[in-house]
């Protein structure tokens, strides 16, 4: 018996950006025992998207073509593996699609239950989506990386969040606020009073150069740095930094891991940081419960049709979004 099609976004090879994805009818996949398949309701592009095609993480991804790419995903539960113990078909949820496997740009998609959680009635698919590769990045990188404590019961500290209008940026700021901190963050300058908004202490234009060169306008010295942003050296981080300051960078490349083995090795106490997103459910969990709380909230920049979502991967290469780019399907 053949299988039911579905509707698919997918690309057959490295490289062509938009022009390279591919409009599809592909078969709806069948769940593990561990999986639940879901009715796509709305995914959110991150760059990890497009630097997988461009084969910026050749040779691990993808691990093969034709690749539907997407691992952000809400939907709805319309079946489930025979081991999967917390979801039913109807259950509504927010989840993380295995990067190896990828499949997020579809109509349906499995995901692990492990790295599926349920979605209140009170926040919508869209805003869910925005959390789970960009919200759980910020909060690894304050919780886990910096040592923040969100509940606001550490000592206070000095952070610098760069590049703090993106999809990382916007929750990273949030969720400093929550703790005892005082954020400095950098952004252009049509999003400053954005980024105040959400709660920063000072922000910085970038293209200023005070803001070149990452100085608090208060005289601080960052004990720890969200680094969202690319191209911004150690040596202007580290004139900058407290005496035991980190710079947490969320875009690692060979360099920078390779500065934090040297760093390790000299027994430097400023320290670059590399952070590998380790998605874990109950995290996205607590993420969402803070959207259902008001405590912190998704910036949606941009909506696209799943018919239209090479628009919306234009959109992400281009890098000023401001908060998430959501695909609907």
């Amino acid at each position: 018996m053949a299988k039911k099609l579905m509707h698919a976004l997918q690309y057959s090879g490295y490289g062509g950006g938009p022009s390279g994805l591919k409009h599809v009818e592909v078969p709806v996949p069948t769940p593990n025992k561990d999986e639940v398949l879901l009715k796509l309701e709305a995914a959110s592009l991150n760059p990890f998207d497009w630097k997988v095609q461009k084969g910026m993480l050749w040779p691990l991804l993808p691990r093969k073509f034709p690749h539907i790419p997407g691992t952000d995903v809400a939907g709805e539960v319309v079946q489930v593996g025979p081991d999967v113990k917390n979801f039913k078909a109807g259950d509504k949820v927010v989840a993380i699609v295995n990067p190896l496997s990828g499949g997020g740009l579809a109509e349906l998609t499995v995901t692990k239950e492990s790295l599926t959680v349920a979605r209140p009635p009170e926040v919508s698919a869209a805003t869910a989506v925005g959390l789970p590769v960009a919200g759980l990045t910020a909060h690894q990188a304050l919780f886990q990386s910096a040592g923040i404590k969100l509940d606001g019961s550490c000592q206070q500290s000095n952070i610098l969040i760069t590049a703090a209008s993106g999809g990382v940026g916007h929750y990273a700021v949030q969720l400093a606020k929550l703790g005892n901190t005082h954020v400095t963050a950098t952004c252009g300058s049509r999003n400053i009073e954005f980024i105040k908004s959400l709660g920063a202490d000072e922000v910085l234009d970038y293209k200023t150069p005070e803001g070149a060169a990452l100085k608090s306008p208060s005289g601080r010295k960052y004990d720890a740095v969200i680094h969202c942003a690319t191209g911004i050296p150690w040596s202007t981080f580290e004139p900058n930094l407290s005496a035991s300051g980190k710079v947490i960078d969320i875009t690692p490349g060979i360099k920078a891991v390779m500065s934090f083995a040297v760093g390790k090795l000299t027994f430097s106490k400023k320290q670059l940081v590399p952070l590998l997103l380790a998605p874990k459910a109950e995290n996205l969990d607590y993420l969402i419960k803070l959207v259902r709380e008001g405590k912190l909230k998704t910036v949606i920049d941009s909506k696209y049709p799943l018919t239209k979502a090479e628009e919306a991967w234009t959109k992400s290469i281009d890098g000023h979004a401001t908060g998430k780019i959501i695909v609907e399907a």
